[in-house]
């Protein structure tokens, strides 16, 4: 292994402060005198090294040593890379083998351990679950400049046990923030707080956010050989912000261990200046958003009925500038169109905020992570999202405010082509629509153009820079000139104002956006494990009806070119490969014989779910329920996986049957 002298020395200073620190060199006094003693004869005089060895071996000395040095390559032949590798998270205690991690010694990490929750006062009557049986979990999940980690599931109660740890690098080249180790007073100025956001999986896999809470880490800088430990409260979310759901043991420490720490005080002086310009920015903006939007309803009186949503509430209730839920977002190679986006965006799970009684909507737009890590969310989430990623494409996106039919609240994405093409993006089911306004003044008798998007009315749109609201004599959609440079049809705010509290880095009250992750679920084993769940439930079903059941493969895989491509038609809009399938369905159904196919679509994973639904499709349940001579019965189970571990399930039930007469 090969090492430049600076990293060598480096290296061999981390080696004596991590020996200093447990003390080896006592330990290997008091051994070697109790070796001389106990060992040696009188009349030997010396001791050799591999006698010393030998008896710090035997007494664990160097076991626990190596169990301490968790500095381990996967190669130690290779020399260390120029830049670490993606952390690792450590996440399993039990484990008797180390696990392996990419630690680069010239960095600056901080690790998280959390040691156990108390006070889930929610689950005191939960019973302990027993061997082998299925319970609602929690996870926590985190967030911390642009490393995201997740925790072992745990099983819902009054005290869950959490046990893991999380090695979050706090200097990142990515962040363009240099090569050298960060010392204690650069730490101080990275306001990035860890993000955390706890969820309950039930026992049929349905997710629930249960806490979303910001982590400031700096107070490490000021503890004694930089290890802190703190107790954090979590609050609930929604209409529960008020109301605490549990307590965590949290432990940090700084590797390598820091060689100046700052005084407590300082530290505490950092944190009071930044909440102090953060809290007058937010003052500024406030004062100036009521002074437009006097100005905006002076224009018209009839305005103040328009929904123009200048700020919104988060998931702990506090009310946050509308264009700070936006942000460019690039998804790597993990999606690779705007469209291929859509998709992604649309199969993430559709639901409301929930409300205790009875009153309309709860208001409650969820911040990015808490939304990717629920895996669902409402129509606003789903439309910041996908204007995030198609600005990160490159366009010009907008999230637009209005209503559907029956006046209902709703968000979606609209987008302006170079041309003046005006396309709006319905993010809960990817469909795009060509906007071609209504002219007023054209004669009644003149063809119009008949809209097909279902919204109504528009009060507003904004992105990361801009927000305007509408202005024009109607708020109808149909319409409505989008021409937002026309001040005449669209107020727009100050983007300066916008800037200083919804720009990256303007206050340290908005939360960081975290990356996209790659899918976790095995497409092709998923596929397969729903589909022979469904081919018991179906003869279990045909069983209880008198009938008996019988599958044909061959059929079963005719039945995937038609699944990929009602697919592909959902993320390009382009019907194709419909005629290789319907040749093949021909040669493979005798003459005489009769063919139905039913093909249905799910965002979850829950095949007993997904069969219940089925049955309640008529046409579904003449296939399952088919009676008649010869018939043979065919299911195809196709899963597309897309990042955060979502996915389409496609599903396709056919039979085929001799037609008597």
């Amino acid at each position: 292994m090969s090492l430049p002298p600076e990293k060598a020395s480096e290296l061999k200073q981390l080696i004596h402060q991590q020996l200093s620190k447990m003390d080896v060199h006592g330990r290997i006094r008091e051994i070697l005198a109790d070796t001389i003693r106990e060992e040696l004869a009188p009349d030997q005089q010396q001791l050799s090294t591999e006698d010393l060895i030998k008896a710090l071996r035997r007494r664990g000395i160097i076991d626990d040593v190596m169990k301490e040095l968790n500095f381990v390559t996967d190669n130690v032949d290779q020399e260390l890379p120029p830049s670490p590798k993606q952390p690792v998270c450590f996440t399993d205690k039990q484990s008797t083998l180390l696990r392996k991690t990419n630690i680069d010694p010239t960095r600056r990490y901080l690790y998280l351990q959390v040691l156990g929750g108390k006070a889930f006062l929610e689950h005191l009557q939960e019973p302990e679950p027993l061997p082998g049986q299925v319970c609602s979990t929690f996870t926590l999940c985190l967030h911390f400049r642009n490393q995201r980690f997740r925790s072992k599931p745990v099983p819902c109660a009054c005290e869950p046990d959490f046990h893991d740890g999380f090695l979050l690098e706090v200097h990142r080249e990515s962040l363009g923030d240099g090569t050298r180790m960060a010392d204690s007073t650069t730490m101080l100025s990275i306001s990035d707080p860890i993000h955390m956001v706890l969820i309950k999986t039930d026992i049929f896999g349905e997710t629930t956010l249960v806490a979303s809470y910001f982590l400031e880490w700096r107070s490490v800088l000021g503890s004694e050989n930089g290890v802190t430990n703190l107790t954090v409260e979590l609050m609930g979310v929604g209409t529960e912000s008020k109301v605490s759901v549990g307590i965590l043991n949290i432990k940090l420490e700084m590797y390598p261990t820091l060689t100046q720490t700052l005084s407590q005080e300082v530290v505490n002086t950092q944190l009071a200046l930044e909440r102090q310009k953060t809290a007058e920015k937010e003052r500024l903006f406030l004062v100036y958003a009521k002074q437009w939007w006097r100005e905006y309803l002076q224009i018209r009186p009839s305005h103040n009925s328009r929904l123009v949503k200048i700020f919104a509430q988060d998931e702990n209730g506090v009310n946050r500038p509308v264009c700070s839920y936006v942000k460019p977002l690039r998804a790597g190679r993990l999606l690779d169109t705007p469209r291929q986006a859509a998709r992604f965006v649309n199969v993430l799970g559709y639901e409301r905020a929930p409300v205790i009684g009875g009153g309309g909507k709860q208001e409650q737009w969820c911040t990015l992570l808490a939304f990717l890590c629920r895996n669902k969310g409402d129509c606003e989430d789903h439309a910041n999202l996908l204007c995030s990623l198609l600005l990160g494409y490159g366009l010009e996106a907008f999230v637009c405010v209005g209503t559907k039919a029956k006046g209902v609240p709703h968000a979606w994405v609209m987008t302006c082509g170079t041309d003046g093409t005006i396309t709006f993006w319905e993010s809960l089911t990817g469909h795009r629509y060509i906007h071609k306004p209504v002219n007023p003044a054209e004669s009644p008798v003149a063809e119009q153009p008949k809209p097909l998007y279902p919204y109504r009315t528009i009060g507003c749109v904004f992105n990361h820079q801009m927000f305007l609201g509408n202005c024009q004599p109607s708020d109808s959609v149909e319409i409505c000139v989008f021409d937002l440079n026309d001040e005449s049809k669209w107020k727009p705010m100050s983007e300066e104002a916008i800037k200083s509290v919804c720009a990256p880095g303007a206050t340290t009250s908005l939360p960081p956006f975290p990356p996209l992750c790659a899918s976790t679920i095995d497409a092709s084993v998923t596929s397969n494990e729903i589909e022979m769940q469904l081919r018991l439930l179906v003869s279990e079903h045909r069983k209880d009806l008198g009938l008996t059941t019988v599958w044909e493969d061959q059929l079963s895989y005719l039945l995937s070119p038609a699944l990929a491509s009602y697919e592909f038609e959902r993320t390009t809009s382009i019907s194709a490969g419909n005629e290789e399938f319907q040749d093949a369905i021909r040669r493979a159904v005798p003459d005489g014989h009769t063919f139905k196919g039913f093909p249905i679509h799910f965002v979850y994973r829950n095949a007993r779910r997904a069969f219940a639904t089925c049955l309640r499709s008529p046409f579904c349940e003449e296939i399952i329920c088919c009676r008649g001579d010869q018939v043979r019965l065919a299911v195809r189970v196709r899963v597309f996986t897309y990042p955060e571990s979502a996915c389409a399930v496609w599903i396709m039930f056919a039979c085929k049957y001799r037609s008597v007469l």
